[in-house]
């Protein structure tokens, strides 16, 4: 039996509630400031269908997050350097990294909203063990490099949104000296000159 394609008004709602929770993410001074009920508002829709569409708030950050990062994990997982898989290890894993953190730096509220979503750990999350099986595999190729597996967590560690949030928000870090101080650390980290091309 084939599958049922959603209604036309369903999927149109959804896009509706994604866009205003991106647009509400965007201008927050706090991600959890932004409730459910201000997204139907701002979607035009009941909050009964943001409950059937998502679940709950967590639901609906999880695929706000996943349709924002959507073309940098194809990119990952298929595409051309420096991101895609064919590219070497030690020009690869600052890529990854750099794109991670861009991510991040571009969507600040909605990251840090995704990661104080609670849970059992941050760890076992589907989008961090995604980014850190990606890191740890290219990695693995580095001839002589110990330990892939913490490298990674490590490494993934420098680009979690509660710091960026500090040192850009709080610290006044601009984008250029993050992405230059963790270019550096990589390079630090892999032993070797590696940079941003």
């Amino acid at each position: 039996m084939p599958e049922r394609k959603p209604r036309a008004d369903a999927t149109r709602n959804r896009e509706a509630v994604l866009v205003a929770a991106d647009a509400l993410f965007a201008r927050c001074e706090s991600p959890e400031s932004v409730t459910m009920a201000d997204i139907a508002a701002a979607a035009g829709v009941g909050k009964a269908t943001l409950f059937r569409g998502f679940g709950d708030r967590t639901g609906l950050i999880h695929a706000l997050y996943e349709t924002r990062l959507a073309p940098i994990r194809l990119a990952a997982e298929e595409g051309a350097p420096p991101l895609g898989p064919a590219t070497p290890p030690l020009q690869r894993v600052p890529a990854l990294l750099d794109a991670v953190l861009c991510f991040k730096l571009d969507n600040r509220h909605l990251a840090l909203a995704l990661e104080g979503t609670g849970g059992d750990s941050p760890y076992a999350a589907e989008h961090y063990e995604r980014w850190h099986g990606t890191l740890r595999a290219a990695l693995e190729q580095i001839p002589g490099l110990d330990g892939s597996d913490f490298t990674a967590h490590a490494l993934l560690a420098a680009t979690r949104a509660d710091l960026v949030e500090h040192l850009v928000g709080r610290q006044g870090v601009t984008r250029e000296e993050m992405r230059a101080q963790l270019a550096a650390f990589t390079a630090r980290v892999l032993g070797s000159r590696t940079s941003l091309g």
